[in-house]
């Protein structure tokens, strides 16, 4: 296109305004308010337009934990955004946007990378693979993203961007911007910007839909024994209004998997607790294996949310409700959403043909676990760590001993509950406690965010602490000092060297990372005494600043469930054919 036909083009424009002023005033508008990432010299004219669109600059310390903390945003806030630069910043990134992709999480991945003529002469620039092709970075992604833009055409580019963000929105997963830096300042119709992007939900063909109620109604009306059991895609997808309205008119006997931990108010009188086959406790597996009809709503099957696939439910007992389909015991319905599905479910059923059942009691069993020794045991830990909950913290758990021990856990109301169960890359939770930390900021809300990280997991992502204290977040964070991967250890090698890790100075990494003695308290902790007085102090309750308990526990010890998934693992592993 010639130089004249642009202008001539621009002029047309009613309100012109620049490619990266709408990209980032149409991120506002979607809901997001700070963006994660790094900048590069593809990125940087680009990075100039943020704070004009009322956004914030978070400024990570790597493009990794960047993409880690975008996931955690988008976990709390509802979808976030990451911006790095072409090749090397993009790359570091891809690891943390592979895991929002597996499991459902909206990040809005921009790219800023080199100018269009730059990529259609082949120039031999710097963060290239010297081959003269540049699209091979966005086909790396394109596996790990819903949607890929490349914004090369000034006219193309505000439907680009909008069919993407919604795309991001409605389909719960990554997208790939990829965003020239010759593009930057065209102009596009800032009229449009008037407009909302639509992210309502797809609707359901009424009579498909109409359909598949009534056949889930017939086996619900005729089940002797129903329970609903909750999964992490009931999270992404947004229909936990529909499913809190279900268990609250049907008072069904409601359980999560440990991916679906915190969906449902664990204060409920029907709740029944965490199910995931073996690792379950026994009072749980027997209830959920003995039902003769299990609404199963946004379940993500992977061994660790299943203890080694050790599910004992079957197929022919099972609905299953799906962002994209819904399945009746071994028929499928392609095409038909649940959340106008399970809305009509709850406007339609009709209570007095549901049995009333109870759930096995969920309380935290902290005496239960109490011995006569005062070492801090997994056992005792993760019932007492649910009575210093309160209502509506966000608690994030890493990869390994804490994502299992959190199973034992019960929370209070409105307690939010992340973890990453499928993709499980260790180090996540630091990057994504403070992109949680944050949304809450965001949001105008004073929730406490802690964290519960093992020491080795910590130290692949430790400088993520720096972003923390750089936006003073108010975070809690349980260090569990037990020398090592544990969750390896328990797989294979309990004595390997490889499972073996540095013994840090834990409690100086917030001052080694700029946080002054003001906004930073430090404890090491050995003993339960130590730990009880810890977990009744007042102005520890209070969470003000960044708090970092070192905690120590035994280093062969483990949560029970653990224990369980990490034999089946093992096994697994071990087979040959």
């Amino acid at each position: 296109m010639s130089e004249t036909s642009l202008d001539i083009r621009t002029q047309r424009l009613h309100k012109p305004v620049d490619v990266a002023e709408y990209l980032f005033t149409r991120l506002h508008q979607i809901g997001i308010r700070s963006v994660h990432g790094l900048p590069g010299d593809f990125n940087l004219v680009a990075l100039d337009y943020v704070p004009k669109a009322g956004l914030k600059w978070v400024g990570s310390v790597n493009e990794l934990n960047a993409a880690y903390a975008a996931d955690g945003y988008a976990r709390v806030k509802g979808i976030s955004a990451l911006v790095t630069t072409f090749g090397v910043g993009e790359l570091s990134a891809i690891n943390g946007v592979a895991g929002a992709f597996s499991e459902h999480v909206p990040i809005v991945h921009i790219v800023g990378c080199p100018s269009t003529i730059s990529q259609r002469n082949g120039m031999l620039l710097h963060h290239t693979l010297g081959t003269g092709d540049f699209n091979v970075y966005a086909d790396m992604n394109a596996p790990i993203s819903c949607e890929v833009a490349r914004l090369n055409k000034p006219s193309e580019i505000a439907d680009q961007i909008d069919h993407t963000l919604r795309e991001c929105w409605i389909r719960s997963r990554p997208v790939y911007i990829m965003l020239p830096t010759d593009m930057v300042q065209k102009k596009l119709e800032g009229q449009r910007l008037d407009t909302p992007i639509d992210l309502s939900e797809p609707k359901n063909e009424e009579e498909r839909e109409d359909y598949v109620v009534d056949v889930v109604l017939k086996y619900l009306h005729a089940a002797k024994n129903p329970i609903i059991l909750v999964d992490a895609c009931a999270v992404r997808h947004r229909v936990l209004e529909e499913v809190h309205d279900l268990v609250e008119k049907t008072q069904l006997p409601v359980f999560v998997t440990p991916m679906g931990k915190s969906a449902i108010n664990e204060t409920h009188a029907t709740y029944g607790g965490v199910y995931a086959g073996n690792g379950s406790q026994p009072e749980v597996a027997a209830r959920v294996e003995a039902a003769d009809l299990v609404l199963s709503i946004g379940s993500l099957k992977s061994d660790f949310n299943t203890a080694g696939f050790s599910y004992r439910t079957s197929q022919l007992n099972t609905i299953d409700f799906h962002s994209t389909h819904c399945v009746v015991r071994y028929s499928e319905y392609p095409g038909v959403h649940m959340k106008g599905v399970l809305r009509k479910i709850v406007d339609r059923v009709d209570v007095s043909k549901l049995p009333r059942t109870s759930s096995p009691p969920v309380v935290n069993k902290v005496s239960e676990n109490l011995d006569d020794s005062q070492t801090i045991t997994q056992a005792w830990f993760w019932p007492r760590f649910g009575e210093f909950l309160k209502e509506n913290d966000i608690v994030v758990t890493e990869t390994g001993t804490a994502n299992f021990g959190i199973w034992e856990t019960k929370f209070p109301a409105g307690v939010t509950g992340l973890n990453q169960t499928l993709w499980g890359s260790i180090g996540w939770s630091v990057g994504a406690t403070q992109g949680a930390a944050l949304a809450a900021v965001d949001m105008g809300t004073d929730r406490r965010t802690v964290l519960l990280v093992g020491d080795g997991s910590f130290q692949l992502a430790c400088q993520e602490v720096s972003t923390i204290v750089r936006h003073n977040l108010h975070v809690t964070i349980f260090l569990i000092y037990n020398e090592g991967f544990t969750i390896e250890r328990w797989i294979h090698g309990m004595d390997a060297e490889y499972n073996d890790i540095t013994r840090w100075k834990y409690t100086e990494i917030p001052s080694a990372f700029g946080a002054s003695p003001e906004n930073v308290k430090t404890y090491v902790v050995k003993t339960k005494d130590c730990l009880e007085k810890l977990l009744t102090n007042e102005e520890f309750n209070k969470a003000k600043g960044l708090q970092f308990v070192e905690l120590w526990m035994p280093k062969e010890d483990a949560p029970r469930a653990l224990k369980i998934t990490a034999e089946i693992s093992a096994k697994t592993n071990a087979k040959t054919e």
